[in-house]
Order: structure tokens, then sequence, then C-alpha cells
């Protein structure tokens, strides 16, 4: 049985709009990833880490009612979870501001052994950060030694321009190791300087990477492939938070290829018209995320695509 596997920060959400606070969830990338697929029944595990606290224990518990694994947390005393204040802007657009206290400690658990085809997601600055970066290269290695499918989001935002000279080659050899690299028109902005979505391909191929997934907001989302340049137009929507948005894009990338059945030996050579169905379900995720403050697609989404998944 194929499973999917994402690491990266959790963190617990807090959310405002006009000053105030609106909402509050469980967070981070990988995770919000990681809801939406087992909402889609997708066997899935979180990778992450954090604290034995109150906070903790409500990401514990939204977890497993979503059906996500938590065999691979973390859980520490010595510190508290991570929380993220995330300020809405007039376009719905969040900033954010992060209260940390790792313990000294980090990641200290046995990592999973992946399979062939299994499905890992990766990214954010927490695999670039200095204190857990050793492990998560590790396991990513090890990840593509059994040929797994691996897919990268940098989800690098432009607080972190003042650091991107130290950081850009730590992303880089993220790129190479990828099989996908889905990222978002601010990503290539920030990290490369770059402004197009053809530059932008032009990049991660010199680094060896062949499959990219370039979004652009409002202006459409680009994808590259060896053999297949093509634009996607995105809907209009009334917009209410789009914390989420290139997280849910990326499930689902995922729900399409498993839907899909593709496996590792296919990423290169994909026909058409199932990059068109693998797009077209990172767009509509997307979507359902951004009209509401959840942070994963809506039951109401899941319950109209979820398949019969094959165990």
């Amino acid at each position: 049985m194929r499973k999917i596997y994402t690491i990266g920060e959790t963190v617990f959400d807090i959310i405002f709009k006009n000053s105030k606070p609106v909402d509050a969830k469980s967070g981070g990338a990988m995770l919000n990833t990681a809801v939406s697929l087992g909402r889609l029944d997708i066997p899935v595990s979180l990778i992450s880490e954090y604290g034995n606290d109150k906070a903790g224990k409500l990401i514990d518990d939204f977890l497993i009612s979503n059906s996500v694994s938590t065999k691979y947390i973390f859980r520490f005393n010595d510190g508290k979870t991570a929380i993220s204040l995330a300020f809405l802007n007039e376009k719905n657009e969040a900033e954010y501001d992060f209260i940390k206290h790792y313990p000294k400690e980090r990641l200290n658990l046995e990592f999973p052994k992946l399979k062939e085809n299994d499905i890992l997601l990766f990214g954010s600055i927490y695999s670039i950060s200095e204190d857990v970066r050793e492990q998560v290269m590790k396991f990513v290695e090890n990840a593509r030694k059994a040929k797994a499918i691996i897919i990268y989001d940098p989800n690098i935002r432009k607080p972190h321009k003042d650091q991107i000279g130290e950081l850009r080659k730590f992303i880089i050899k993220n790129i190479s190791v990828s099989d996908i690299v889905r990222a978002s028109d601010e990503d290539f902005s920030v990290i490369f300087n770059i402004e197009n979505p053809q530059s932008a391909y032009e990049t991660i191929k010199k680094y060896n990477c062949k499959n990219l997934i370039y979004t652009a907001s409002d202006k459409g989302v680009f994808l590259f492939t060896p053999k297949i340049r093509k634009e996607y137009p995105v809907p209009k929507i009334k917009t209410v938070s789009t914390i989420g948005a290139g997280d849910n894009f990326n499930a689902g990338i995922i729900y399409s290829i498993i839907k899909n059945n593709i496996l590792k030996s296919d990423i290169d050579n994909v026909n058409e018209n199932i990059l068109n169905n693998i797009i077209n379900s990172g767009i509509n995720f997307s979507a359902d995320v951004c009209m509401s403050y959840e942070n994963y697609i809506s039951t109401k989404f899941a319950s109209k695509i979820r398949f019969y998944f094959k165990k």
C-alpha cells in the first residue's frame, strides 16, 4: 500500500482580521496538507514536533480526528508548542509573527522507512533550519534511495529575504533531490530574484529537477515538464483567507497522483490529460481553502471527491 508522508513545522494558528482574533486552529504547511489528505481517507503521516502542553493536545486530538497518523510526532516537555499569529490584510493575505520556545533536543524520533512509490512532501523554512536540517535531509535522502516520489515546496517569504544569501545553497540542495518542485512566484522572487515562470524552470533544471509547478496567485498556474509547457487560469472567487492555499495545492497534486496511480517511473513522462487533472486538482483544493478561515479542504468538499483507496 502506498503511503504519504509530510515533514515540517507544526504551529497553533491564531488568525487576526482588523486587529481582532477571528479564529484559532492547528497549522503549519505540512500539517495543512496532511489534514486535507486525511479527510480524503488517504493514508498520511505527519512528521513533526510539538509540546506536551494544551496547544499540543489540541493539535494532537485534531490530527487524530482527521485520520492523520501521529506515530512520527516528537512530543516534548522542555518547551512550548509554537504559536503563529496570522494577520490578514485588506486582500485577506496573511503576514505572520511567530512565538517559539523549542527544547534543545529536536525531532528526536525513529523516522519511517519509505518504500518505492510512496510520496514525501517537504519544504518551508523548517527544511533549511539549522536545528533540524541534518535529520530532515537524512530522511529525504533515504526516501530518495528508496525510490519514493519527492515533492518540494520552498515556501520562502519576504521576511526571510535578508537571510537568503546563507540559505540559498540549502534550497538548491532541496531542489536537486526532488522529482517535483511546486513553488510560488514569491518563492522565486525572494530566493533567486526571478520574476517569470520560464526563468524559474530554467533555474530548477540547472539543479537537476525536471518538473515545476509555478503558482502565481490570481495570475494563473504554469506547468513545466520535459515534454509540456502549459498555462492554466484560476477561477475568480471570494477570498476569505489565503492561509493554506499553497499547502492545499500540494494536497491536490498528491491526491491526483494517487488517484491516477502515477508511479516514480512515470513522473517525467505523464501525459497531458493526466497533467491537466493534477493541476486542476491543485487549483480546486486551493480555491476551496481560500473561501473560509480553514487551513484545509472542507469536509463537504472532501466528501464530493473522495475515492476508494486500494489497500
